[in-house]
Parts: structure tokens; sequence; C-alpha cells
């Protein structure tokens, strides 16, 4: 009970540091952009949930958008993610992103080759103009082994409250791990341009790895006064010192 009962008194202080440097931010008219990645069951829900959880629902969104209307795969690529973009004061998590270009769809085959370099190419491109407009822009991709991930997939399976989690693309997510190596380790190299580096997260301590994360994004807004202990490095590292450190 005692790791448990230290993990709750360290998230509500991190909260309560979230919550005031919202209000700072709002004051400030920052504009927040949070984009989590990763393989399926690394946590991005959860981690997600514990942000978002006291913060101000008129200035706090999160995108998780559906599969693309017909209508939507016949526009630029970007053009579906840009209406959900944060304005002046507010903050936006995205649960997966126009990244589904760098990862599921080449993967599964949902996009072409040359969509798929097009991507990796424009990507880098359409968050310089983000981050110059003075978005504050914040990537995360979160790490899974693949035995946690089996762990967890079959978890979602047998109970009834993660129905919601559970996807039809699941059975692939075992069954095609190293492409989705592959695909990570390309995506990490290609679009981590010094405006918009990507975080890794280990994420087989689901406690350690969401604790993590808000310490980073507080860190990265950046409010004056708030004290907040510097990320775990052997669990939140830059992508650029990820080498060997990636799961297989």
């Amino acid at each position: 009970m005692g790791k448990i009962k230290d993990y709750d008194e360290q998230l509500e202080a991190l909260q309560v540091e979230l919550v005031a440097t919202q209000a700072w931010a709002i004051e400030q008219g920052l504009k927040v952009l949070i984009v989590f990645e990763g393989r399926d069951a690394a946590g991005k829900d959860g981690a997600i949930k514990r942000i978002t959880e006291y913060l101000s629902p008129r200035q706090t969104r999160v995108v998780a958008l559906s599969k693309p209307t017909e209508r939507e795969t016949g526009q630029w690529y970007f053009q579906r993610y840009a209406p959900h973009l944060p304005g002046t004061g507010e903050i936006v998590l995205f649960n997966r992103s126009w990244y589904n270009r760098a990862g599921v769809e080449p993967v599964m085959g949902f996009c072409t080759p040359a969509q798929y370099e097009q991507f990796l190419n424009d990507a880098p491109h359409f968050e310089r103009m983000l981050t110059g407009s003075g978005m504050v822009l914040i990537k995360f991709w979160l790490d899974i082994s693949r035995d946690e991930q089996a762990k967890r997939l079959e978890e979602r399976t047998s109970d009834p409250l993660k129905r919601f989690k559970v996807s039809a693309l699941d059975a692939e997510a075992q069954k095609r791990w190293s492409d989705y190596s592959r695909a990570r380790d390309r995506m990490l190299e290609e679009t981590g341009a010094p405006h918009s580096e990507w975080t890794v997260v280990a994420t087989d301590d689901k406690k350690a790895a969401r604790l993590n994360i808000i310490r980073h994004i507080l860190h990265r807004v950046c409010r004056p006064g708030a004290k907040v202990d510097r990320p775990d490095k052997d669990v939140l590292f830059p992508a650029q010192k990820a080498k060997g450190r990636l799961q297989p």
C-alpha cells in the first residue's frame, strides 16, 4: 500500500501544478499541443486521463479521430487535423494524430508507399508552421515491451469495462511487431526536427510513465515559480538518445 499511496500523493501534487500551469497559460494566451503516439496498449488513454482530470473543460480538448470519411481521404492529408489545433489559451491533446500515416497506415497497407514518403517529408514542415506561430508542441512516443503489450491486450478482452479499448487491429499488433518497430524507428529519425523533437517514454510501468509525462509537460510549458522534479531519465528521454533503449 505504501507504494500506491506514494504514487497517489505524487500524482495529486503534479495535478495541482498542472492546474496552476494551465491558469497561467490561459493568462499568457499560450497554445499548447500535446501529441501521444505509441503501440496499442502503451498507455495513452490512462496518461491523458490523469493529465486532463482537473483541467478546465472549456480550455482543454482531447482529440481522437475516427476513420477518415470518403471526403477526408481526398483532402490534403493534414486538413482534417487542422480544425482541432489549439487556439489562444487552449491545451489540446491528440490521442493518435497525423502520425497514423507513419505507423498504422503503412504497416497495414492503408496508404500507398508514395503517400508514406510524402508524409515523412511534409510532417516537419507542417510542424515548423505550428511552432513558428508560437504553439508549444510536445510529442510523446510511448514505448512498451512485446510481452507487456500481449498481457494488456489479453486483459482488455476479458474486462467488460474495457470494451471500447478493444480494436479490430489489436490482433495485428503482435503479428506485425517487427514491422511496427521499423516504422517507429524511421518516424522518430525523420520527423524529430529540432523544433518538434520526440520524447520517448518507457511505459511497462504505467504509473512511473504517467508521473514522468506530467513532469515533462510542466517543464516544457515552463510556468515561472513551478516546483517540479525533473523526469526520470530511465523512464523518459529524448528520441535522439534512444539508440539501444527502444523495445526491439
